[in-house]
């Protein structure tokens, strides 16, 4: 491209070379797709109006496979985020160009970015986390990988970066996980953490949008959450700090939603909290734990009858949980309690609480499934959640199903895709 610098411009042509042989990948489209629109029946994220007219194809992908296989680590030694698998998938959008580059599957190597990378100064970039499980019967499955592909649709819409097929991607990250299925460990607690990133490539600063995107798939195995049983956690409660707020970006997937919050995670442990319970507007209104979505368990007020509560999408404050949705969906087609997507205030909270209503709380994510929460540090004071008081059916219930899906013990279920 005209005006970048020549290191740059070999940069980009080294990490997207397509001088390797390429191989024939069409023979995996037919079951490919029978396990797309299986997923795509029980989407729960709607596309933006204007699906991407242009795309990557998965038809077009190559493949250069590593001739220096690392060695696997033990699963009693794996920490989140450190430790990664053999290939990596790019592709590569430029606006003055073609569009997008045919995507790639590669040995996992570091980014060429030059240092004025837009990504770099202005936090345009956005991301995804889902995970690849090891089952009972040795398969390996995805949990709703068309979820995330929409989802990081939208979130790169948001950020100004190139739109895109879900379903492309969706391919795509298939033949990925294929490819390293042997990374994924043979243990029903460990599985495959997969980041899908965007961002903005291009050497400009200047603020704007984006004018050439790079997409990149990462993959790691990671140990179980819980490691020595379920830990409840304790929340800092501080209205003075605020994660989202109406018209922001707090309902996508963005690094910028994710930053700010180390700061405030570092208050929280220096009062004995392990994670935030995030608050916003006057009332105190509850809106996420940590990077998780919130729950709540307890009898009605008004008929004494129990209800599952969690704060609604419509606000723009919440980030629309894979997991989210696949609880609230669980707990209605169970159909044992009212299921409600409304606010709820602190004061309601503690009200609950005094009363003897409240039974549970927890948070859910990618990561932990579910996360009991045993108190809340609020207003100076320690609020004890009895979560925990009877050994949480609830939350242990939704942990129980959702883990028998992702590991196959409940067989044949349309969330859990086989991909090997």
């Amino acid at each position: 491209q005209a005006g970048q610098p020549a290191v740059m411009r070999s940069s980009i042509r080294n990490i997207l070379s397509l001088n390797t042989t390429k191989l024939s990948i069409r023979r995996c489209l037919a079951t490919t797709d029978a396990s797309a629109a299986s997923s795509s029946s029980s989407c729960s994220t709607s596309l933006p109006s204007a699906v991407a007219a242009g795309s990557f194809r998965f038809a077009d992908l190559s493949i250069e496979r590593t001739e220096q296989p690392k060695p696997k680590p033990p699963n009693d030694s794996l920490v989140f985020g450190s430790q990664f698998s053999d290939h990596m998938l790019l592709a590569r959008h430029s606006k003055s160009a073609a569009g997008w580059m045919a995507p790639r599957i590669q040995p996992l190597q570091s980014l060429p970015l030059h240092p004025a990378s837009k990504c770099l100064h202005y936090a345009l970039e956005c991301f995804e986390g889902l995970k690849a499980f090891r089952g009972v019967d040795g398969r390996v499955r995805l949990f709703r990988p068309m979820e995330n592909c929409k989802r990081m649709l939208r979130s790169a819409e948001r950020s100004t970066l190139a739109s895109f097929d879900p379903a492309e991607l969706h391919r795509c990250l298939r033949e990925l996980i294929r490819l390293d299925a042997d990374w994924v460990p043979d243990s029903r607690d460990c599985s495959l953490y997969i980041r899908p990133t965007m961002i903005a490539a291009e050497p400009r600063i200047s603020v704007g949008p984006a004018e050439e995107t790079l997409l990149y798939v990462i993959t790691g195995p990671v140990g179980p959450y819980y490691p020595t049983g379920f830990k409840p956690v304790t929340l800092l409660a501080d209205p003075t700090y605020c994660r989202a707020w109406p018209g922001g970006v707090g309902n996508n997937k963005m690094g910028a939603n994710y930053g700010p919050t180390c700061y405030v995670q570092l208050q929280a442990a220096a009062q004995g909290c392990q994670q935030v319970l995030w608050l916003y507007g006057p009332e105190h209104r509850l809106t996420e734990v940590g990077t998780m979505n919130l729950f709540i368990f307890w009898r009605s007020k008004d008929t004494g009858k129990p209800q599952l509560v969690t704060p609604p999408l419509n606000s723009g404050l919440i980030l629309p949980g894979i997991v989210r949705d696949s609880l609230l969906r669980l707990a209605r087609e169970w159909n044992e309690w009212e299921v409600l997507e409304r606010d709820i205030t602190m004061g309601e909270l503690i009200e609950a609480i005094d009363s003897g209503r409240l039974m549970e709380m927890f948070g859910s994510g990618t990561a932990c499934i579910v996360s009991p929460v045993s108190g809340i540090k609020y207003d100076g004071k320690v609020i004890q959640v009895p979560t925990m008081s009877q050994g949480a059916p609830v939350t242990m219930r939704f942990f129980k199903t959702l883990t028998d899906i992702q590991y196959g013990r409940i067989k044949d279920h349309p969330w859990a895709e086989i991909v090997a």
